[in-house]
């Protein structure tokens, strides 16, 4: 075996740590709640088609739709639905739809991603794009009249608790121009609020896009969905926080998208016979495209290849079961030198065994040491040096669940370590199948931010780097600009600076990922995939960028010209890759067969040896008589 793989005994997945519900089918409920009034169904100029029109009941469906296109690839096992409500169609008469108020219209049951589903949507979108009365013929508002939002809360509530998988993520989005649904109504407004306490109480979070919430929604809403934004006295809406911002509402749904951030419940010892509990989350989690299947062409169709592991005794040809396998690495090289630089071999004795079962293995790894967080002491926090964060950090949070009285204890830890300025020293084995490591504990004051973001008090968990982990920089003595050159370069690094200094990750989805994404979105529903219409958020807006440091880097580049050290290169000497001198079994037989294992060099000859559990001391013509004894035995 490799010598980096010797020790593993099973698949261990990520080295970051994921997130086990979202891999044991926990799934993301979405319900589309979309107005039908008649100011949803006004007809506009379309901003994007030219010589059509539009509307905002038109804009909703087609953001639904984009949100559900979407899923099909980054989560094929998310629910959606859509119900339209202020709309006098009626529904079908059965058992699924006879609890839905008057004036809701379930037009799309909650079920699973289904592209048969979203092209109906689709073809909707498009009839209604050729008809602009096509939403008010198919979908006639109610005349005069609008339905209470405690009616539309129970239906939502219906449609989720009937239909929505329990162990489930579930979100309402509304989608609505009036921002005054049932004025002057303290019973509508008592009603509705009532209605969504208890359409929460069934696991429910909801997303708010807030326009004028003081005249109904800050009254029916949870206070910490709405923004401390001053309404606007026309009463129009702004084009931040318009409905024809399909953009805005699958950038918001972005995150939800993705699996969830891991978590793990191990105990934190404080001292010798003091233990809490606590959680832990992994902040980031690199996403990846998804694994491929592999499929069978059987002429009249395609079935999916299962494949499955097996280990074979070469010598009895038969199938040995994986409890019987042992795990070994190689002690040294050989005695005459490796040329991959392993150094000498090490003979084993008799009664010496240098393979280990898989439980040893394990022992090895983990020291004997159960899942859990060790603190052993603490130091200043100016001793966290930047470069010590060489991992993601894990974010741990109290857990009362095994040990009462968590929450208290580790809120009296966090404050002192806030108040001291310190930060603590962990011993950390978050699973069974890692190894042990020492974490810096930085403390995290909680934050209460202005739109109502939170960031909770706790401790992040940074591992700290083993002394066998650091490389020393090479320091080398490299050509100076003049300070000239320097300047010039200054301006135009200062023309082009981020706002407020930093990079907001959260802005710029992966472009590989999401044009991987993108393709796979197009075969599913046949569609041509346009490359050229695929936006890449992280490539540079040159054209601004020329705009704002145009001249600044031209002057840049005459002073660099004139520089005295412009034309200098320094000397480098590169280091020569060995080649790839391996031989397969295969090739190997056929020179044994045609008389030229000679031709063979002493490393091949070697690894085979190696594989095959053989002595590989001796010079080459010694090598070459023991693999001909050995193919010779198995001829």
């Amino acid at each position: 075996m490799p010598f980096d793989d010797w020790n593993v005994t099973e698949e261990e997945g990520e080295e970051e740590l994921q997130d086990t519900s979202f891999f044991e089918g926990r799934r993301d409920i979405i319900l589309f709640c979309i107005d039908c009034s008649p100011s949803m169904q006004e007809l506009r100029d379309d901003a994007v088609y030219e010589d059509l029109q539009t509307s905002h009941l038109l804009t909703a469906l087609d953001a639904a739709m984009q949100v559900q296109k979407k899923k099909t690839v980054s989560g094929p096992n998310d629910w959606v639905g859509v119900l339209l409500y202020n709309t006098s169609r009626r529904n079908e008469a059965n058992s699924r739809t006879s609890e839905i108020k008057k004036g809701t219209f379930l037009y799309q049951h909650l079920a699973p991603i289904s592209v048969e589903t979203i092209q109906e949507l689709i073809r909707v979108i498009e009839d209604a794009r050729e008809d602009p009365e096509h939403l008010e013929k198919t979908f006639p508002p109610l005349s005069g009249t609008k339905m209470p939002m405690g009616d539309v809360f129970t239906s939502c509530n219906w449609v989720l608790r009937d239909s929505a998988p329990k162990i489930a993520s579930k979100r309402v989005f509304l989608i609505t121009d009036d921002d005054n649904p049932n004025p002057a109504s303290t019973k509508m407004l008592t009603s509705a609020r009532t209605t969504l306490i208890d359409l929460m109480q069934s696991g429910m979070s909801n997303r708010a896009k807030p326009f004028d919430v003081t005249k109904f929604y800050s009254s029916v809403l949870p206070a910490n969905v709405l923004a401390d934004e001053e309404p606007e006295v026309s009463g129009v809406l702004p084009d931040s926080i318009s409905i024809t911002r399909i953009d805005d509402l699958l950038d918001q749904m972005r995150f939800h998208e993705q699996p969830k951030r891991a978590i793990f419940n191990i105990p934190f010892e404080l001292g010798k016979g003091f233990t809490i509990g606590v959680k832990g989350y992994g902040l980031v989690t690199e996403q990846r495209k998804g694994s491929y299947m592999y499929f069978i062409d059987l002429g009249d169709r395609m079935e999916v290849a299962r494949s499955r592991t097996a280990y074979v005794d070469e010598e009895k040809e038969a199938e040995v079961s994986r409890n019987k396998m042992l795990f070994g690495m190689k002690l040294g090289a050989d005695e005459d030198g490796d040329e991959m630089g392993f150094g000498p071999s090490r003979v084993v004795r008799d009664g010496q065994r240098p393979f280990y079962t898989a439980e040893e293995v394990q022992s090895f790894r983990t020291l004997d040491l159960e899942p859990g967080i060790k603190l052993l002491g603490f130091k200043d926090k100016t001793e966290l040096a930047f470069e010590d964060n060489v991992k993601h950090s894990i974010f741990i949070y109290p857990d009362e669940l095994k040990y009462s009285g968590s929450k208290r204890t580790f809120s009296a830890l966090l404050q002192k370590m806030l108040e001291k300025r310190k930060i603590g020293l962990v011993r950390a084995l978050v699973r069974r199948n890692s190894s042990p490591v020492f974490c810096a504990m930085l403390p995290q004051a909680e934050k209460v931010e202005e739109g109502g973001w939170c960031e909770p008090g706790g401790f992040h968990l940074i591992v700290l780097p083993f002394a066998d982990d650091i490389r020393a920089a090479p320091i080398e003595e490299q050509l100076r600009a003049s300070e000239k050159v320097k300047d010039a370069a200054k301006g135009w690094i200062d023309k082009l600076c981020l706002k407020n200094g930093a990079y907001p990750p959260d802005s710029y989805p992966n472009p590989s990922l999401a044009y991987h994404n993108a393709q796979l979105q197009a075969v599913a529903f046949r569609e041509e995939f346009d490359d050229e219409s695929f936006e890449d958020l992280t490539r540079p807006k040159y054209d601004m960028i020329h705009k704002r440091a145009g001249p600044l880097l031209r002057e840049w580049k005459k002073s660099l010209v004139k520089d005295e050290n412009f034309n200098n290169v320094l000397a480098t000497t590169g280091v020569k890759r060995k080649a790839d001198v391996s031989v397969d079994e295969a090739e190997l037989r056929s020179k044994y067969e045609s008389g030229r294992l000679d031709t063979l060099r002493v490393q091949q000859l070697k690894d085979f040896l190696r594989n095959k559990g053989q002595p590989m001391a001796g010079k080459k013509a010694e090598l070459v008589k023991r693999v001909e004894e050995y193919l010779e035995e198995r001829s």
